[in-house]
């Protein structure tokens, strides 16, 4: 159900909220030449405010990419903070900006794949990265098709009702994480679903198979499960920079989702996510501690 706006959003503990929200409002209707010098800005105020994140994407490309040269992953790296902090931008962009604005600097790649799949009778198992730049993507791509999106709720409920609201401005709605039940019937009913497979969910829904040089990284099943119980055909959907922009790219249909070992099937997508990735690596989000949980008998932090 969609959240809706309560009077409780006036009070005083929710003033920072607006006041931030205002302020990317109002930032985000600038050029966007000029959204960018903004964000650049930000980004040298990130390295300076945030060296903890800093030091996260600097190791995690490190872990990933142990054959590239420490001046290959330094430049990735600075070109991934002004990716961040744009991305910062790209949401308001996203949740706010007018139609006519998103499709001035929107293209979709592949679309085909996906209309196949729903003509055939089957939903789309849309399985998308977690690019800096998701939350313009995902605007984006309700415009070629609106889609249903599988989230996590936002802990602040203000920034929850303006997540919601702002993703789904051409989209149908969204489903909470918690809800496996709804994203499988969503899809048994024809639908276009977005899900994120390329995250550290824990030690209880997962394998350790690899992912770029981590030998042993946690890899969620529910991907599997998603994929084998619902009618439906599973493709990578990617949202990256163009020259126009902002380009959504939709892949060719999926197979080997249906491989009874887990591990051969897993290994495979991982290996399918590190290839897009490596097409735009300074747009992934490296900020985040994708290697976080680790085996039972590596239990040492990688982020030591």
């Amino acid at each position: 159900m969609a959240p809706a706006f309560t009077v409780s959003f006036l009070h005083p503990k929710y003033w920072g909220v607006w006041f931030g929200a205002g302020l990317l409002y109002v930032i985000t209707w600038l050029p966007l030449p000029m959204i960018k010098l903004v964000a650049r800005v930000v980004a040298k105020l990130i390295v300076v405010l945030v060296p903890k994140r800093i030091q996260i994407a600097r190791k995690n490309l490190a872990l990933c990419y142990p054959t590239w040269s420490a001046q290959k992953r330094e430049k990735v790296l600075k070109a991934n903070v002004f990716r961040t902090s744009m991305g910062l931008f790209e949401t308001g962009m996203g949740w706010w900006w007018p139609e006519w604005r998103v499709r001035r600097v929107a293209e979709v790649e592949g679309l085909d794949n996906a209309l196949k799949a729903l003509a055939s009778g089957k939903g789309v198992f849309g399985l998308t990265l977690h690019n800096v730049n998701l939350e313009i993507g995902c605007r984006i791509i309700g415009y070629a098709y609106p889609c249903i999106a599988f989230y996590r709720k936002h802990n602040n409920p203000l920034i929850n009702y303006m997540q919601y609201h702002g993703r789904n401005r051409s989209n149908k709605y969204m489903i909470d994480k918690r809800n496996a039940k709804a994203l499988i019937q969503a899809m048994n009913e024809n639908e276009f679903c977005l899900y994120f497979p390329d995250q550290d969910y824990g030690k209880s829904t997962s394998i350790f198979v690899p992912f770029g040089g981590v030998a042993r990284t946690a890899t969620t099943t529910a991907t599997l499960m998603f994929a084998n119980r619902a009618n439906c055909v599973p493709l990578m959907v990617v949202s990256q920079y163009s020259k126009k922009g902002y380009k959504v790219k939709i892949g060719a249909p999926i197979d080997y989702l249906a491989d009874k070992d887990r591990e051969v099937a897993l290994t495979k997508l991982n290996e399918d996510v590190l290839n897009v990735v490596n097409e735009q690596p300074d747009s992934y989000l490296w900020m985040h501690k994708r290697f976080k949980t680790r085996p039972v008998d590596q239990p040492e932090s990688l982020y030591k």
